[in-house]
This record gives structure tokens, C-alpha cells and sequence, in this order.
């Protein structure tokens, strides 16, 4: 991990362990794709969406942080995006009745997040070693839904 600073303190092995188990739900929901049980698809699909939502939690967090800073606003703008973006793909979805193109759009999105992590980490609203956890959770997810949409077709 990258050393931490008085401002920017280092995350926690606990937190990257917690965060590696969040890949968890979603190998599981590929592992039952593969055994073809029919309630996986729709497991992966609100899974996925719950993470690109949460997501846009995390950089509201980061945007509340910034009290009494002009950019608060822009930022608290772009950490609404994933949840708006979730709720898009999940409407279109339904409509359209498919959900296995649904999970390809929801795992594309969830790749999408990590340049804005990594303007997070250059601007210093997250911690320093913030792209360690990032790109793996990021790239593990968004692999595994977009799979996931590939087996469901």
C-alpha cells in the first residue's frame, strides 16, 4: 500500500479484505449460471446494480467531505451519475425484457467508474492507495457481470 499522510491516511487491510469479499456474490451468481439455475441471472443483474449504486455512494461521501469547497457541488453531481445510470439500465432492461444485455451494460458501467476513482486519488478526495483496491474490485466486477450477461443469453 502506498504510505500514508497525516490528511490521506492508508486503507485498512481490513477494509481490502472486505472489499475482495464483495466479488464473492457474484462469482457465486456466475457459478450458478453455469449450473443453470434460472434465479442467477436476476442475482447477478439486481447485484451488479446495487454495486454501480453504491459506487456512486462512496464519491458522495468523498463529495460531503469537501465542505465549504466550490467543486462540493460538481462533485456531489457526478456521484449521483451511477445511480442514475443503475436505475437506466434497470428500466431498459425490463422493458425490453433483456436482462443479459442489461448485465453487459451494468458491468460496461461499472469499468467506467475507474477514471473518476482515479481523479478522486489525484485530487486527494480519496485515499492515496484508493486505484490498489479500485481496479481490481472494478475489473473483477464489471468482468464477472458482463459474463454473466454472456451466459444468460
Amino acid at each position: 500500500m502506498t504510505p500514508a499522510s497525516p490528511d490521506r491516511p492508508a486503507l485498512e487491510l481490513t477494509a481490502v479484505a472486505l472489499g475482495f469479499a464483495g466479488l464473492l456474490p457474484q462469482m457465486a451468481a456466475v457459478a450458478l449460471l453455469l449450473g443453470d439455475v434460472p434465479i442467477a441471472t436476476a442475482a447477478a443483474f439486481g447485484y451488479a446494480l446495487l454495486i454501480l449504486s453504491f459506487l456512486g455512494g462512496i464519491w458522495w461521501g468523498f463529495a460531503m467531505h469537501r465542505r465549504g469547497d466550490a467543486t462540493q457541488g460538481r462533485l456531489a453531481l457526478l456521484a449521483v451519475v451511477p445511480n442514475l445510470v443503475a436505475f437506466a439500465i434497470l428500466l431498459a432492461a425490463t422493458v425490453t425484457g433483456h436482462v443479459e444485455w442489461g448485465l453487459v451494460a451494468t458491468g460496461s458501467a461499472i469499468l467506467l467508474t475507474l477514471p473518476v476513482d482515479r481523479m478522486l486519488v489525484r485530487r486527494g478526495d480519496a485515499p492515496a492507495d484508493w486505484m490498489r483496491l479500485r481496479v481490481p474490485l472494478s475489473v473483477g466486477l464489471g468482468a464477472l457481470t458482463i459474463l454473466a450477461g454472456a451466459l444468460s443469453a
